[in-house]
């Protein structure tokens, strides 16, 4: 007698790959919102952080970390940036120093300090923890402020010009395929040129973008956007 053969059907062959097919349909979309979401995460970074300052301007008529009565404003453990210099030059009405800058000889450091304690952004005001009482973006990297004025921008664009803006922000550490679409939702699509300039993480201050590159999706940026 002929054993019958088992054995799976078209049928039964044509469900077990559509159930594949929306699995894996599932996990691309899913990706993809969480992709979409760290994007906007860093964009409200960059929308923030203006914010920032124009709150503290309506409430003291002074820039934070350029405020020369920060104590008296926002309480006896305001941090003023000492010692006098380049980098600090209170009432000057410039944010002085570099967007990165990690002690408090620099105006761009204490920021944060005035306007955590002003109420108007999260974060630790301890000056004393360095770079982690920077704040850091949805990527990990840490975010800055300078001025746009500054002698020292942090990039220029592919034609060697400085940055534009009355402040510049960076945030570091943004991987090439979140830097493209912040781009896109931000400035002019191009990475090289605009209010919004990318390059690549550890880069010499004030690098220029090299106009064409193409940024790769894996790699590190520094991000800068002038408001």
């Amino acid at each position: 007698m002929k054993q019958k053969q088992s054995g799976f059907t078209l049928i039964e062959i044509a469900i077990v790959l559509v159930i594949i097919g929306l699995l894996l349909g599932g996990v691309l979309k899913g990706q993809e919102l969480i992709n979409s979401a760290k994007v906007k995460n860093l964009a409200t970074d960059f929308k923030n952080i203006p914010v920032y300052i124009y709150g503290y301007q309506d409430k003291f008529r002074s820039l934070p970390g350029d405020d020369l009565q920060v104590a008296s404003h926002v309480g006896a453990t305001a941090t003023a940036c000492t010692p006098a210099s380049a980098t600090c030059a209170q009432g000057n009405g410039v944010i002085n120093g570099q967007w990165d800058d990690l002690t408090i000889a620099s105006e761009s450091f204490v920021f944060w300090q005035h306007v955590r304690l002003a109420g108007l952004a999260p974060g630790s005001t301890d000056t004393a923890q360095g770079q982690a009482y920077l704040p850091v973006n949805a990527a990990g990297g840490i975010i800055g402020i300078q001025s746009g004025s500054s002698t020292a921008p942090p990039v220029k664009d592919s034609n060697g010009s400085a940055i534009r803006g009355s402040y510049i922000i960076c945030s570091d550490g943004i991987l090439g395929k979140y830097a493209k679409q912040l781009d896109i939702q931000m400035d002019d699509g191009v990475t090289w040129t605009g209010s919004m300039i990318a390059v690549p993480q550890g880069s010499v201050y004030g690098v220029q973008a090299i106009a064409g590159t193409v940024l790769d999706d894996a790699a590190s940026y520094t991000v800068c956007m002038g408001v």
